[in-house]
C-alpha cells in the first residue's frame, strides 16, 4: 500500500476543550467576523397553533433539485416551536423600503399569534396560507424536509413548494446595521 492509499491514522493529541473565557473570547470574535460578512434579510412566517414570524438572516438555498432552502433558528426562541409544529415555513426576502418590517418583526412586544401581521399588509401563501408580507422582493413557501442540531439553534431544512419574486433594492445587514443594495447597474451598448 502506498502512502497515498493508506487508511487515516486516529488522532492521537488529546481535543483541548475550551475554558468559559476562551469560549466567550472566541463567541466574541465570531460574532466580529460575521459582521463583516452582509446578508439579506427575510422574515420567516409558520402557522402552527399558533402563527409565528421573525426577522431572520440566517438562511440560504441549498439545492435546485429538488428545490431546497435552509434557515437556522435559535432552539430557545418561539418560531422554532411554531415551525416544528406547522412542519413548514414561509419565507419574505425584505426590500430596502421594509427596514421598518425587519425591526418589527425583530422586536420582543409585538402581539402574539395573527395580531402580530395586523401593523403590516401580507397575503396568504396559496398551498399554505402562510402570511407572506407585500412589499418584499421575494417569497418562498416551504415545506419541512429535516431538522438538523447546530449547536445552539436547529437547521430547519425545506422544500420550496411555491416562488415568487418582484424587482426593487434589498435590505442586507452588515457591520450591525441595515443598509440598501440595488440590483446592478445595467450596462450601456
Amino acid at each position: 500500500m502506498t502512502t497515498a492509499q493508506q487508511e487515516p491514522q486516529p488522532r492521537t493529541e488529546p481535543v483541548r476543550v475550551l475554558r468559559a473565557q476562551e469560549q466567550e473570547t472566541t463567541q466574541r470574535a465570531l460574532r466580529d467576523v460575521m459582521a463583516q460578512f452582509a446578508t439579506g434579510i427575510t422574515v420567516l412566517t409558520a402557522r402552527g397553533k399558533m402563527a409565528h414570524a421573525m426577522t431572520a438572516n440566517a438562511f440560504t438555498s441549498v439545492s435546485l433539485d429538488p428545490p431546497m432552502v435552509l434557515c437556522c433558528v435559535a432552539r430557545t426562541a418561539r418560531m422554532h416551536e411554531t415551525i416544528l409544529d406547522a412542519r413548514g415555513f414561509g419565507v419574505s426576502v425584505l426590500s430596502s423600503e421594509q427596514e421598518s418590517v425587519a425591526r418589527y418583526f425583530a422586536s420582543k412586544g409585538r402581539p402574539a399569534g395573527m395580531s402580530q401581521f395586523d401593523r403590516v399588509d401580507w397575503f396568504p401563501g396559496r398551498h399554505t396560507g402562510v402570511p407572506l408580507l407585500t412589499g418584499s422582493l421575494a417569497w418562498l413557501e416551504c415545506e419541512l424536509k429535516e431538522v438538523y442540531e447546530g449547536g445552539d439553534h436547529s437547521i430547519f431544512l425545506g422544500i420550496v413548494r411555491s416562488a415568487s419574486h418582484a424587482s426593487g433594492q434589498a435590505l442586507l445587514f452588515v457591520g450591525g446595521g441595515f443598509h440598501q443594495h440595488g440590483p446592478p447597474a445595467a450596462k450601456s451598448a
